[in-house]
């Protein structure tokens, strides 16, 4: 499969068929990535407004082996959202088809274009009482088609799933142009193979989301949320325990933050506020929401009391206001901030059974000190199994100081989450970053199937390539 790059006659095929207003030139935030471990090429920018056009823009690309990168807000972690080599790319972005297309309350749906802005998803629903659950740091720049493509988490996957879970339909563009019209609303539709939840998760590798109809939810009555004192990874996991034993599915969310990140906070970013000094080792960050009329605070502190009770938590605040609540949220959602500032020598998405993360933070943290002297800071979705594990030089050193060693922590961790029964990629995708980390963990049944998959939809191979599976 020889690709060819964007070239003057392939534009002016382009400009024949499309709008003017539907070419851009290329700007550097389409080159760029948050962790600046990559930098973009793109020979054009092409930005519609209606599915037809991005049909249209596909078409000739397929025709002409164009490369195609699917752009959404930027936001992703792992690299799918740039293309630093090979021949250059079109850049199809997503970013002006950002209309909130249809809410209907009464079904608990919403339909939106994957341009549209997951904050503004969020407005949407609270205008008509509901609430879209899937939340991430980025919310307020990341767009729905790139958290379907990576199917996002975020700190709600514990009660209400990933992104996944939260997508009922799609329409998309397939790599030969020909439009799936797949936005159904219905839960119940067994007429045979899933492309939805094939298209899902898929960065942009298959065909792009134009569209999407979503789940939402009633907005619970009540919410609160606490920070607590816990002793251990271990005494977090039995709090999680008691917690949905006292309120069931009302756990929103369960955050563990280590010191380390608060340690972090202080260094780089002084101006939030952190309700314990000196920092202890662990906490648990809880939201609560509780309808029928209960209250959220007495539940979060009834949790306190029981867990004190129980040695599980030393001390805590419950917020007592609107404002507490976000100092709260605040101090979670600036972590990886800190962590940029500070900069890490590896930084791990990885996920793990519920059982194996207490064994798991101690090994790695063992097996890790054999290499070196480093600050370990492990935060992330404890409820669901998600850890951001990443390893930071002591002070007075930086990154620059352990040249090569990034990618020797990165194997060690990663072969201690596999071989524990986890997965190198909790949330963030695979993109270029870990297309490698797939080849060489991934079932090789799984590997064939995926290829099998890709060269059926996509025999050119001009979606997105080098994203999740490895260009020969």
């Amino acid at each position: 499969m020889t690709l060819n790059p964007v070239d003057t006659t392939f534009i002016e095929i382009l400009r024949a068929a499309l709008p003017d207003a539907a070419l851009r030139p290329v700007e550097p935030r389409y080159l760029e990535e948050p962790r600046g471990k990559w930098h973009g090429q793109a020979g054009i920018v092409v930005a519609p407004t209606n599915v037809q056009d991005v049909a249209t823009a596909i078409r000739a690309a397929n025709a002409a082996r164009v490369p195609v990168l699917p752009y959404g807000g930027g936001t992703g972690l792992v690299g799918a959202q740039v293309m630093p080599n090979g021949p250059t790319p079109m850049i199809l972005s997503l970013e002006r088809m950002n209309a909130i297309r249809a809410v209907y309350p009464e079904e608990n749906v919403l339909v939106a274009e994957a341009g549209a802005i997951l904050q503004d998803i969020h407005e949407a629903a609270e205008a008509h009482n509901r609430l879209f659950p899937l939340t991430i740091a980025a919310k307020g720049s990341a767009r729905i088609g790139g958290n379907l493509s990576t199917n996002a988490g975020g700190v709600n996957v514990l009660r209400y799933g990933n992104a996944r879970d939260l997508c009922l339909g799609i329409e998309a563009v397939l790599p030969d142009g020909s439009t799936y019209h797949g936005l159904t609303r219905l839960r119940k539709d067994n007429t045979g193979y899933d492309l939805r939840n094939l298209l899902i998760g898929a960065e942009g590798t298959l065909g792009v989301i134009t569209a999407a109809a979503l789940k939402l939810s009633p907005t619970p009555g009540d919410s609160g949320t606490a920070l607590l004192i816990v002793d251990s990874p271990r005494a977090a996991l039995d709090l999680l325990a008691m917690a949905r034993d006292q309120v069931g599915e009302a756990v929103s969310a369960f955050e563990l933050i280590d010191g380390t990140g608060f340690n972090f906070l202080a260094e780089k970013l002084p101006d939030i506020r952190r309700p314990f000094d000196p920092a202890p080792q662990w906490m648990a960050l809880i939201e609560l929401g509780l309808s029928g009329g209960l209250r959220a605070q007495d539940a979060l502190e009834r949790l306190f009391e029981t867990g004190l009770e129980a040695g599980l938590v030393s001390d805590g605040i419950v917020a007592q206001s609107e404002a507490q609540r976000d100092n709260l949220w605040e101090i979670r959602e600036q972590i990886p901030e800190a962590n940029r500032l500070v900069g890490s020598i590896s930084s791990h998405d990885v996920s793990l059974p519920l059982s194996e993360i207490s064994h798991f933070i101690i090994r790695a943290g063992q097996e890790l000190a054999r290499l070196g002297d480093f600050r370990i800071n492990c935060f992330g979705h404890l409820g669901d199994g998600n850890l951001h594990y990443n390893v930071f030089p002591l002070p007075g050193k930086t990154r620059a100081d352990f040249p090569g060693l990034g990618p020797r922590v990165q194997e060690l961790v990663h072969d201690i989450v596999v071989e524990m029964g986890g997965s190198f990629s909790a949330e963030h995708g695979v993109g270029r970053l870990k297309s490698s980390d797939l080849e060489r963990y991934g079932d090789p049944a799984r590997l064939a199937a995926m290829r099998a998959i890709k060269m059926a939809l996509d025999p050119q191979g001009i979606m997105n390539p080098g994203a999740v599976l490895r260009q020969e």
